[in-house]
Formats: structure tokens, C-alpha cells, sequence
């Protein structure tokens, strides 16, 4: 075999370590993709499976867009890097500009990283820089949720409410509040917002109280808790927490890493909420996930706070990376700002939702399943966990690519979100792949 051989014994190579992955288990029985092209991905054997989670929720223009490769083939031909601090390039503000006009409110200052879970720690770092420029040093505390996911560096491990991921890492790390989640019982096959739940909000006043409002820097949650399982909030549960937000001095950062760019049916989480927050974190589909990149939108005044304070010609926040801005990545996510524009993606997914939702909840006969979840292009089925949890979800996602469909499962909980070229026979195509895995299980279960 030649060297670019897609086909390749993994076995054989144990020198990759793969994230998030049963590694031992993966290098005996591997399961891989060498092409992908629109709403497919191809395995090396040249059969197709459709991508019903959009990569991890990121591909939302398809696969292996053409625009989006020139773009960045072009960027890298003319200028391939050029260092971040007291330097940049046209790109940076040019797509920093396009993006201020998706985002809501005056989150129009934009701050560039490589990824999601990079993302959260700068905004984490954004909020203790704004309060200490008003003279409020000792807002030191973050708030966050049960079941929440702030990606996978040690701020975002800090505000993890998703249980592995803190036991692993999270010992000794302190400072952060935790409110309870809103899986309510009640709530179980609830399609989009539930009712009940709202309540739930008064959590970070009961937090507020116990340490001092005046001592919390932030409070951070996603729009829908997407890695956990889909989670849509209850109706009013933003609103509120905006509210005591408010009335404390608190920030609200909502982690739209992966609800953001048209999953929710909206642009961001956010205006499909009606709830402004003061920063927004994003990543993944800004560039289709063709390059890595990501941002938070900042208020405005914020940005000015923190700006202000800072000496007259002295660096003013203490922050940021060697790939910030890199130019391939800023090619990449201004071409994908024209195919939002072009091809109404976002528009697309709101229209798509109804139908996707249809799909998802028809489910609801098959025997073995808990919940199901969904709101925008995202949805989740829960199946009933046996003596090891997450191990009928792992089962099922493997099942699911041997049938032809690709998507992510946590725990026991297999996500679906498509990307936004969706046709409906697409959609049909996951379903009907979907349905005939779980009843097979739900035989042997």
C-alpha cells in the first residue's frame, strides 16, 4: 500500500491516542470514515453513511464544501500566519465584522480563539478582567449547571457538570456553584421548551444568598445543554436567571458552542430565546469545521471597561493564543458567512425543524426508551440503561454506523442534529435507519 493509503491496519499503528474514545477497544474493532461530500461520509470500504449529527453538530453546510476549501487554499497560498500580538491581518476584522452582525444585542466586540472549549476559558478570563477594571476584584465565584458542558480546558473542566468528565479532572478545582438541571421526570417526551421547570432558576438566587452576590463573577450556561443530551430549557428559565443576573451584577455567558450558527433555528440561542446574554461563547460551525476557530462576542461595553482601564499604549487584557485570528481559519469562516448569506442556512434550519421533530418523536412506540428531547435541529433518544451505563448508547452508536448513519452518543443518550442542507428524504433516510437499529436492540435488550 502507498503511503496515502487510506486503508490502513490500525492495529498495526498505536501511535495515535484518540480523545474521548475506548482506545483499546477502537484499535481492534475500528470504525472509520476517508470521504466525506455533503450530507455523507464514506467508510474505507467505499459504502456511505449520512451524517444525522453534522459531524459533532458543526457541519452545517455539509461536507467538503468547495468555497470553503479555495478560500482557504487561496489564504494559505498568499499569507499562511501572522503572529497575533500587536499584529494582524484584513480577515481578522473582516470576519470579526460579519460575525457582529449575526449575534444579539451590542455582543459586537469579538475575540478570536481555536475552539470551543478555548473559547470558555477566554470568556472566563474576559469576566474576571471586566470586574477587576471596575474595581470588583473579589467577584472570583462562577456559577454553573448539573449536566452542563463547558468543553475540556481546566475552566471549562471547573464548570462541568457532566459527571466523568469532573471526576477525572475536576478534583481541587474550586470556585464554581453548581444549580440543579432541569431533566425533570415531568418533562420526559417533551417536544421543545417544557413548562415545568422554570422554578429551577431560583437556584442562583439560593446561591447568591450563600455567598454573596456581589462575590460572583459569572454564571454560565448553554441555551440547550447539547453534549449532555439535548436539554431544552424550560419556558421562563432564562428570562429568570437574566433577571437575577441583573440584579446582582452578575454576567450571563451562554455557551452557544453548540446551539450557536442556526441550531436552535435562530442564529444563536439567544434570540430563539429572547434572552440577551452580556458574552456568548462559539465555535464549530463558524467554519463549517472545515479549520479550527472560535470566538466570543463581548457587549460592547464591556469590551470599552476593559479597554479603558488599560494603559494609553500598554497591552489591556492578558489573553490570547498563537493561532487567535489565524488567517486560514478567518478565509474559512468568511467563506462560510456567504453561504449562510447565500444559501439562508439558518432559515433553512427553522424551516427543516417541524419536520426533523416529527421524525424524532414518531419513536416514541419503540420499547426501552426513557426520553425524548428536542427543540430546533437537535434531538436526543435516551435509551434504558442496563448494569453499565452508557454502554447500550456506545452499542447503539456502532450499530448505527454498520447500518449507514453517523452520530454522537452520550451516555445513553444517541444526539441527532443534521446538517442544514437536510433535504426531507434525507431526514426520512435517518429516520427509517434510526427506527430499525433501537427496535433490534429493544429485541435483545
Amino acid at each position: 500500500m502507498g503511503h496515502s493509503d487510506p486503508v490502513i491496519n490500525v492495529e498495526a499503528r498505536q501511535n495515535y491516542w484518540m480523545p474521548f474514545s475506548p482506545n483499546k477497544e477502537f484499535k481492534t474493532d475500528p470504525r472509520m470514515f476517508v470521504r466525506g461530500e455533503g450530507m455523507y461520509l464514506y467508510k474505507p470500504d467505499g459504502k456511505k453513511a449520512i451524517d444525522a449529527s453534522a459531524g459533532l453538530f458543526c457541519v452545517a453546510a455539509g461536507h467538503c464544501r468547495p468555497e470553503i476549501a479555495q478560500a482557504v487554499y487561496e489564504q494559505l497560498s498568499t499569507l499562511d500566519y501572522t503572529m497575533p500580538f500587536t499584529r494582524s491581518h484584513p480577515k481578522a476584522f473582516e470576519l470579526a465584522e460579519q460575525i457582529a452582525t449575526y449575534t444579539p444585542g451590542d455582543l459586537n466586540r469579538i475575540f478570536f480563539c481555536c475552539s470551543g472549549s478555548e473559547s470558555v476559558d477566554s470568556a472566563m478570563k474576559i469576566a474576571l478582567a471586566y470586574h477587576r477594571s471596575k474595581g470588583q476584584a473579589q467577584r472570583q465565584y462562577f456559577v454553573s449547571r448539573e449536566r452542563a458542558y463547558h468543553g475540556v480546558n481546566m475552566g471549562g473542566v471547573a464548570l462541568s457538570g457532566m459527571v466523568n468528565n469532573r471526576r477525572a479532572f475536576g478534583v481541587g478545582l474550586s470556585g464554581v456553584h453548581f444549580m440543579r438541571h432541569t431533566a425533570l421526570p415531568e418533562n420526559k417526551f417533551v417536544r421543545g421548551q417544557p413548562e415545568k421547570g422554570a422554578d429551577l432558576a431560583e437556584d442562583l438566587a439560593r446561591i447568591c444568598a450563600l455567598v454573596g452576590g456581589e462575590n460572583i463573577a459569572a454564571v454560565f450556561v448553554e441555551p440547550a445543554a447539547g453534549s449532555f443530551g439535548c436539554l431544552p430549557p424550560p419556558v421562563g428559565y432564562l428570562n429568570r436567571l437574566r433577571e437575577i443576573c441583573d440584579q446582582n451584577g452578575i454576567l450571563l455567558i451562554f455557551d452557544e458552542v453548540i446551539t450557536g450558527w442556526g441550531r436552535m433555528g435562530a442564529a444563536f440561542g439567544a434570540q430563539k430565546f429572547n434572552v440577551t446574554p452580556d458574552l456568548l461563547t462559539m465555535a464549530k460551525a463558524v467554519t463549517n469545521a472545515a479549520q479550527p476557530l472560535g470566538a466570543v462576542a463581548v457587549k460592547q461595553e464591556i469590551y470599552d471597561t476593559i479597554t479603558n482601564s488599560g494603559p494609553e499604549r500598554g497591552i489591556e487584557f492578558f489573553h490570547g493564543y498563537t493561532y487567535s485570528a489565524h488567517p486560514a481559519s478567518c478565509a474559512a469562516g468568511l467563506a462560510m458567512m456567504e453561504i449562510f448569506r447565500k444559501e439562508k442556512l439558518i432559515e433553512r434550519a427553522a424551516e427543516m425543524s417541524d419536520y426533523f421533530l416529527d421524525g424524532v418523536f414518531s419513536m416514541r412506540d419503540i420499547p426501552g426508551l426513557v426520553d425524548i428531547r428536542g427543540v430546533g435541529m437537535m434531538a436526543a433518544i435516551e435509551l434504558k440503561a442496563n448494569q453499565t451505563p452508557g454502554a447500550r448508547g456506545h452499542a447503539a452508536q456502532k450499530a448505527l454506523y454498520d447500518a449507514g448513519v453517523n452520530l454522537k452518543a452520550t451516555g445513553d443518550s444517541i444526539i441527532m442534529g443534521p446538517p442544514f442542507i437536510a433535504e426531507k428524504h434525507h431526514i426520512d433516510e435517518i429516520m427509517e435507519k434510526v427506527r430499525t437499529v433501537l427496535v433490534a436492540m429493544s429485541k435483545t435488550a
